[in-house]
């Protein structure tokens, strides 16, 4: 097992990484247990690969497991699943004291974060992560928010969990497309800010789902790279606004795409990477053969790396930047973007003139 601590004082919390920390999630959870007792927020798919095994590893040490189940798929992430959240937490009696887990991907951590976070003004957390893309990303830094009408995780707030349970054996249940997604958080680390990373991941990326060693050494080095940046910058007032390379982009992609399975989070995220690097490059920022790296080493793992790989019919590139518009990024109305001055070398830029933008959705 790896442990990553989330320095945050009063708040920090540890995230370990390893092979069965789901079945074996009581030992690291009773020592923040102040009565024999959890609630699981998780969904339908979840529920049939993971839950059991959480629920008798606990019920085996004395604790009591309550489960809600909710749809998979990204449109959970919504007010009406939100409202059935808390009124069943509140159902259950939960008390400030207990601990809500999330046992899910990015949706369920986002969605029962937010829940706990507003619950008698905030109860306790953990997070346990199923998928690539949470163990990486969304489980980490205390993020938590719901999807409206107007835009992407424009609802939410910042609640930190008390504990992050990485069980990369919960990877051999994800479905191939499912894996590829979250691989598009672990290689955006790279290129914001380790090129290193990235030229491993060059090496080792086509074999991670298959072996433990590279899994582990993913996710942690991620985690690790997560960690430190919300250390510096809990709220996202500077630094910590570089994990949102490709974001821009991917919101814009996701919400034109009705939060659908047309298009995955972290496909979005690899599509904006890529975009985000090409944009670099028309503004003189980046080599001429910068993006063209990256779209190898997607290619190479079978990923989605154009707007062309997206099926069904997108908004043209003028609506598509007015969706960017409603944003989380948008600082006194003009769009924030993070680019590269080189692979590994990201920075902040909200000065970015928006026909640079359209030109590079139109693939000009």
């Amino acid at each position: 097992m790896k442990t990553v601590p989330v320095a945050l004082g009063s708040r920090s919390y540890d995230v370990r990484i390893g092979r069965g920390l789901i079945e074996s999630a009581a030992q690291h959870l009773q020592p923040l247990l102040r009565r024999p007792k959890v609630v699981v927020v998780t969904d339908e798919n979840v529920a049939t690969t993971q839950l059991p095994s959480l629920r008798a590893g606990l019920e085996a040490a004395g604790i009591a497991v309550d489960a809600l189940i909710l749809p998979a798929g990204e449109a959970t992430k919504s007010w009406p699943h939100f409202t059935r959240t808390v009124e069943w937490l509140l159902e259950q009696k939960v008390e400030r004291r207990d601990i809500v887990i999330a046992l899910g991907g990015g949706v369920i951590g986002d969605l029962a974060g937010f829940a706990a976070a507003v619950l008698r003004r905030g109860v306790r957390f953990v997070q346990i992560p199923t998928s690539l893309l949470a163990m990486v990303d969304s489980s980490v830094g205390g993020k938590t928010g719901i999807n409206t009408a107007q835009g992407k995780n424009l609802v939410g707030a910042f609640h930190q969990p008390s504990l992050v349970l990485a069980d990369i054996g919960a990877l051999d249940t994800l479905p191939v497309r499912e894996f590829r997604a979250g691989y598009g958080e672990v290689v955006k680390y790279g290129l914001l800010g380790d090129a290193a990373f990235f030229e491993w991941l060059e090496v080792n990326g086509p074999r991670m789902q298959g072996e433990d060693a590279l899994r582990l050494h993913a996710v942690g080095h991620s985690v690790g790279m997560k960690a430190a940046i919300v250390a510096r910058d809990e709220t996202e007032e500077g630094e910590r606004a570089l994990l949102n390379l490709g974001h821009t982009f991917c919101h814009a992609l996701e919400k034109a795409t009705g939060y659908s399975d047309r298009l995955l989070h972290g496909e979005g995220v690899a599509i904006g990477c890529l975009l985000a690097a090409d944009l670099s490059r028309k503004l003189g920022l980046l080599p001429q053969e910068a993006p063209s790296r990256v779209a190898a080493h997607l290619r190479a793992m079978g990923m989605k790396a154009a707007l062309s790989d997206i099926p069904g019919d997108l908004p043209d590139a003028r609506a598509l930047l007015a969706l960017m518009g409603q944003d989380k990024k948008v600082v006194d109305g003009r769009l924030r973007f993070i680019l590269m001055n080189g692979i590994g070398d990201a920075f902040i830029a909200d000065d970015v003139p928006a026909e640079k933008v359209i030109e590079v959705l139109e693939g000009r």
